[in-house]
């Protein structure tokens, strides 16, 4: 799997990120115009407390999209195993679709000429550094 170069955000994550900043700037707006026209002082501080809050609150959300962590997961591979009935030949290679336990499979033994059957499907784990 190739790793793409854009990170996709949601578009609802967006949408709320938006609308805290929008509400925090009407919070920052309320609190000067309480200091301006009515002069109370505990609730502009209250409303420009919470506008902050979501002013940064906001950014920090914004800020984290842009350097979200990319992983990249690389599949291991998914191994069959044949093995002849009649001289008891094993044969190791990839997966491939329609492939199951017991299934006798078109590919011919090379040492005895037989068609061959799939005894196992597993995955191969290789150790990361």
């Amino acid at each position: 799997m190739e790793e793409s170069s854009q990170v996709k955000i949601s578009t609802a994550f967006l949408i709320i990120i938006f609308l805290t900043l929008i509400l925090s700037f009407v919070a920052i707006y309320v609190s000067i115009s309480a200091v301006i026209w009515e002069s109370d002082y505990t609730g502009a501080l209250s409303w420009l407390l919470i506008g902050f809050i979501g002013l940064s609150l906001a950014t920090y959300m914004l800020y984290q999209t842009r350097r979200r962590i990319r992983i990249s997961i690389k599949p291991q591979p998914v191994m069959t195993t044949l093995v002849c009935e009649k001289c008891g030949f094993k044969n190791l290679r990839e997966f491939k679709r329609g492939d199951y336990v017991f299934k006798e499979t078109d590919e011919k033994c090379p040492k005895c000429n037989e068609n061959m059957y799939i005894a196992a499907i597993y995955r191969e784990v290789k150790e990361q550094k």
